[in-house]
């Protein structure tokens, strides 16, 4: 790293010294102009993709897919169905690229992790208590340590929204990064649920605090609620993540998660990634789709490209 962002890097260690220090350099964060902000993310949103640039993005946008289940009539053998289609997308068209992860529950992990074996699948669990995170610390702490000890690659914990939004920022802080101890050498996804935010300035505070925090990726939401992923709040978030690299050297992945539902709105995202963070972030170490039918969209479209046809969705397997 060089000598300048060592420096700020330590910097950035001294604003979590205390309560008071963190509070001041979150709230000393510049404000977030909405109307600027909103009409970017809708400019960017019109970019036209020819049909080359257009294969190799929804090739892209593929491998970058967090295919996700996360229902409570969850089987062992609905993963294992998912964890080969993560694997193999398109049985017919074996030069399709396999997505990032499977994401479940912890206690499918096993299940998860079996079924993508000896591929470059990951297995990705929620959480310290997914979706609400209404759970004490310990109980938080088992539930990642269950999801470890299982297999997990990966895990997305949630924020305490209430200690967020109570300005009770060290509490944020301090849960974050136990869980990433408690993640060991698995990636840690910090969700900070968007849609209950309320404002732009308080998703660029909780951008910081998580990466200040140690998280690995930011994610925008769980998918559980009115207002998940939109151009304008991953735009933030990209931003975010593209500021606290020229500050520290240190790189932190993307992830907007919920409401993607369609080649056409991924494109736009992988737009976002490459016009504000950068083509650095367009890799699936730092970049992710958190979806569970976008997958489908993008083999169809594929497919499309490919022969010249629509196929429907009966070309596709059910998730």
């Amino acid at each position: 790293m060089p000598t300048n962002a060592s420096a700020a890097a330590h910097a950035l260690t001294d604003v979590t010294s205390s309560d008071s220090t963190l509070r001041r350099f979150l709230h000393g964060l510049p404000g977030v102009d909405a109307v600027g902000l909103e009409a970017r993310a809708a400019s960017l949103g019109t970019r036209s993709i020819k049909t080359t640039a257009k294969a190799y993005a929804i090739d892209l946008a593929i491998s970058m897919v967090d295919l996700t289940t996360l229902e409570g009539a969850d089987t062992p053998g609905k993963v294992r169905a998912l964890g080969a289609k993560a694997v193999l997308p398109d049985p017919t068209d074996r030069t399709t690229p396999s997505t990032a992860a499977v994401c479940v529950y912890p206690d499918m992990v096993a299940a998860a992790k079996a079924a993508v074996a000896g591929s470059t699948v990951k297995v990705a669990s929620v959480a310290t208590a997914f979706p609400a995170g209404r759970a004490s610390l310990s109980v938080k702490l088992a539930d990642v340590r269950e999801a470890v000890a299982a297999g997990a690659d990966e895990i997305d914990m949630v924020i305490d929204r209430g200690a967020f939004l109570a300005g009770n920022y060290m509490k944020v802080y301090d849960e974050i990064v136990a869980v990433k101890e408690a993640c060991g050498a698995a990636r840690l996804k910090v969700i900070f649920e968007t849609g209950e935010l309320s404002t732009y300035d308080n998703i660029r505070r909780a951008s910081w605090l998580g990466m200040l925090a140690g998280a690995d990726f930011i994610k925008t939401s769980t998918g559980k609620v009115a207002v998940n992923a939109t151009p304008a709040n991953t735009l933030l978030m990209l931003e975010a993540v593209r500021d606290f690299r020229t500050q520290t050297g240190i790189q932190v992945g993307v992830k907007p998660a919920g409401g993607i539902r369609t080649s056409k709105d991924a494109i736009k995202f992988l737009v976002l990634v490459n016009e504000t963070a950068g083509e650095d972030w367009l890799d699936n170490h730092w970049f992710r789709f958190g979806a569970s039918s976008l997958l489908n969209d993008l083999l169809m479209q594929r497919q499309k490209l490919a022969t010249g046809r629509y196929s429907g969705p009966d070309y596709v397997t059910v998730d």
